[in-house]
C-alpha cells in the first residue's frame, strides 16, 4: 500500500469513528419534537439540577478523600505504606452499581445496621428515629465518591512526589508547621494535577448510569436512557445528549488548561530529595484508620460480601447462562480489541510514513469518542445506523426484495462499533507511544532494501512494538468487559454481556445470584491497576 493510500485510509477511519459525534450534533440541531418540549417544560430542569449537585458532591468527596491520602502516601512514613499505596487504587476496579447494592443491603431499613440499632435502643418503627436514606442523591454521591476518589489520589500523589523537598524544608525553616507547609506550598503546587483528577471524576459521574438508576436519582444520563427506550424519541435523546456533550467539552477544556499549568510548574522543579514526616501516636493511627478505611469501604467490604454470596449461591450461579454471557463478553471484547489495534496501526503508520503535522489530525479525531459518556455515545451510534437500516430496507422494498431487517442495530455491529468508538483511543495512544520509540533509521534502512510500507510494518514495527500492541489491546478488552450504559442501549435483542447480566440482578435486588460474574468483572478490572501501579513505582 502506497503512502497516499495510508493517508486516505487514516482519514476514512477517523471520519468513521467521529460519525456518531457528527450525527448526534446534526440530530440535535433538527427542529424540536413535542417530546423534548414536554420534557423541558416538566422534568428536565430537575434532571439538570440533580446532575449538577451529584457531580459537585462527588467532586467534594473525592477531594476530601483523595488529596489527604495522596499527601500521606507521598510525604509521610507510615506502617504498611507499601501496601496502602497499591490498595488505595483498588476501588477503581469495583463497578459502582455493585457498591451501591451492597450499601443499600447494609444500610436500608431492613438491613443489619438499622436492625441492630432498633434492637439495641428498642425502637419499633422508622418514625422513632432518624437514619439518612441511602437511596438518595446524597447516597449516590457517597457511593460514587468511594469508587472514584482514586483518580484524584493517583494524580495528586504523583504531583506531591514530584515536588522538590527543598521548598517544603524552606517553609519549615521559616516557621511553618506541617499543616501550614501543606496549605501554602504543597497544595498550590499540586493544584493543576488535582483539577485534572477532579475533571476526570466529574466526567465519570456525568456518565454514570447504574448507580443513579438503581437509586432512582434522575439525572441527564437516565433521561437519555428513558427518552430513547421509554418515548422512542431519538431527536429528544440527541438534544439531551448534546447538553451532556457541552458539559464534557467544558470539563475537557478545564483539564487541558490545568495540564498546561502543570507543565510550567514542573519546569521549575529540582531533584527529588529524601522526604517523609515520621508520624507517631494519635496522628499515625488517625492516618492509618483514614487510609485503610477508604480501602475497606471502597473495595474490601463489597468484595468480601461478593465472595460470601458467590460461595453461598455457587450452585445457582454456575449455570449455562453464566458461560454463555461470559463467552459473549469474551468474543465481543476480543473482536473490538483486535479492530482497535488495526485502526491504531493504520493511524500510527500513516503519520510515521509522511511525518507531516496534519497527519496527527486523524488520530486526534479518532480519539474523541473516549470522552463521551456511554449513553451519549450510544445515541450517536444509533442515529446513523438506524437511518442506514431504514434506507436498506426501503431500497429492498423498492427493488421488490424481502426486507433484510435491522442489519446494524439488530446485530452485534452496533455494540461493537460503539465500543470501538468509545475505547479505540486507548489502543491509539498505546501504539502511538510505542511507535515513537522506534528509531526512524530503521524505516530508511527497510525502504532502501525495497520493502513496501505494509511489509515494513509487519516485519519491523509490529515485532518491535508488540508490548505496546498487547498493552493497548488488553486495556480495550478490559474496558469492553466492564462497559454497561452503552451495552444496555446498543445490545441486540436477547443478547447479554457479563455487565448487563450482573446489572439485571442488581436491578432485581438479587445480586446474590450475580455475585460470581460480578467477581469476574472485578478481577478483570484489577489487571490495568496492576500495570498502572507498576509503572508508577518504576517512574519513582
Amino acid at each position: 500500500m502506497k503512502r497516499t493510500a495510508w493517508t486516505v485510509s487514516s482519514w476514512v477511519l477517523a471520519l468513521l469513528l467521529t460519525l456518531p459525534i457528527m450525527a448526534l450534533i446534526y440530530e440535535a440541531l433538527l427542529p424540536t419534537e413535542d417530546v423534548f418540549r414536554h420534557l423541558w417544560g416538566s422534568v428536565l430542569p430537575t434532571y439538570i439540577s440533580n446532575t449538577f449537585w451529584l457531580v459537585l458532591w462527588v467532586m467534594v468527596f473525592s477531594f476530601l478523600a483523595g488529596v489527604p491520602a495522596a499527601w500521606l502516601m507521598a510525604m509521610c512514613e507510615l506502617p504498611s505504606k507499601r501496601w496502602l499505596q497499591w490498595a488505595l487504587i483498588l476501588p477503581l476496579a469495583m463497578p459502582s452499581y455493585i457498591v451501591a447494592f451492597v450499601y443499600t443491603d447494609l444500610l436500608d431499613f431492613s438491613g443489619p445496621v438499622q436492625g441492630t440499632l432498633r434492637h439495641w435502643f428498642g425502637w419499633q418503627s422508622a418514625s422513632d428515629y432518624y437514619f439518612p436514606a441511602i437511596r438518595s442523591l446524597g447516597g449516590a454521591a457517597l457511593v460514587l465518591g468511594l469508587v472514584l476518589f482514586p483518580y484524584v489520589y493517583l494524580l495528586a500523589r504523583t504531583a506531591f512526589m514530584e515536588q522538590s523537598m527543598s521548598l517544603v524544608q524552606s517553609s519549615r525553616l521559616l516557621g511553618c508547621t506541617p499543616w501550614q507547609s501543606f496549605k501554602k506550598v504543597s497544595l498550590p503546587l499540586a493544584r493543576p494535577a488535582i483539577v485534572v483528577g477532579l475533571s476526570l471524576v466529574a466526567m465519570e459521574t456525568l456518565a454514570e448510569f447504574g448507580t443513579v438508576n438503581f437509586f432512582a436519582v434522575n439525572t441527564l444520563t437516565t433521561a437519555v436512557y428513558d427518552t430513547w427506550l421509554g418515548y422512542g424519541s431519538l431527536n429528544a435523546a440527541a438534544k439531551i445528549s448534546a447538553i451532556m456533550l457541552l458539559v464534557v467539552m467544558l470539563l475537557l477544556s478545564m483539564e487541558r488548561m490545568s495540564r498546561k499549568r502543570q507543565q510550567v510548574f514542573q519546569k521549575h522543579m529540582g531533584q527529588e530529595q529524601q522526604r517523609g514526616y515520621v508520624l507517631t501516636g494519635v496522628t499515625k493511627w488517625s492516618a492509618l484508620i483514614f487510609c485503610w478505611g477508604l480501602v475497606a469501604l471502597g473495595f474490601l467490604l463489597p468484595f468480601i460480601i461478593l465472595c460470601y454470596h458467590a460461595l453461598r449461591y455457587f450452585d445457582q450461579a454456575w449455570n449455562s447462562r453464566f458461560f454463555e454471557y461470559s463467552l459473549n463478553s469474551l468474543l465481543l471484547s476480543s473482536l473490538v480489541a483486535g479492530l482497535a489495534i488495526l485502526v491504531a496501526l493504520v493511524l500510527g503508520m500513516s503519520h510515521r510514513l509522511t511525518g507531516k503535522t496534519y497527519t496527527q489530525i486523524p488520530k486526534r479525531l479518532a480519539s474523541m469518542g473516549y470522552a463521551l459518556p456511554g449513553t451519549v455515545l450510544a445515541i450517536g451510534v444509533l442515529v446513523p445506523l438506524t437511518s442506514l437500516d431504514f434506507a436498506i430496507n426501503d431500497a429492498a422494498l423498492w427493488l421488490g426484495m424481502t426486507e433484510p431487517g435491522l442489519l446494524f442495530t439488530g446485530t452485534m455491529t452496533a455494540i461493537a462499533f460503539g465500543y470501538l468508538v468509545r475505547f479505540g483511543a486507548m489502543a491509539i495512544g498505546s501504539v502511538e507511544s510505542s511507535l515513537g520509540k522506534v528509531s526512524p533509521s530503521l524505516d530508511m534502512v527497510t525502504q532502501t532494501m525495497g520493502y513496501s510500507p505494509s511489509a515494513m510494518m509487519m516485519k519491523v514495527h509490529v515485532p518491535l512494538i508488540r508490548k505496546g500492541i498487547l498493552a493497548g489491546a488488553l486495556l480495550v478488552f478490559i474496558e469492553c468487559m466492564k462497559e454497561l450504559p452503552a451495552a444496555l442501549l446498543l445490545r441486540p435483542f436477547n443478547f447479554q454481556t457479563l455487565a448487563t447480566y450482573v446489572y439485571q440482578f442488581v436491578s432485581d435486588e438479587q445480586l446474590e445470584l450475580g455475585a460470581l460474574p460480578a467477581i469476574v468483572i472485578v478481577l478483570v478490572g484489577l489487571i490495568p491497576l496492576i500495570f498502572l501501579n507498576r509503572s508508577l513505582e518504576q517512574a519513582h
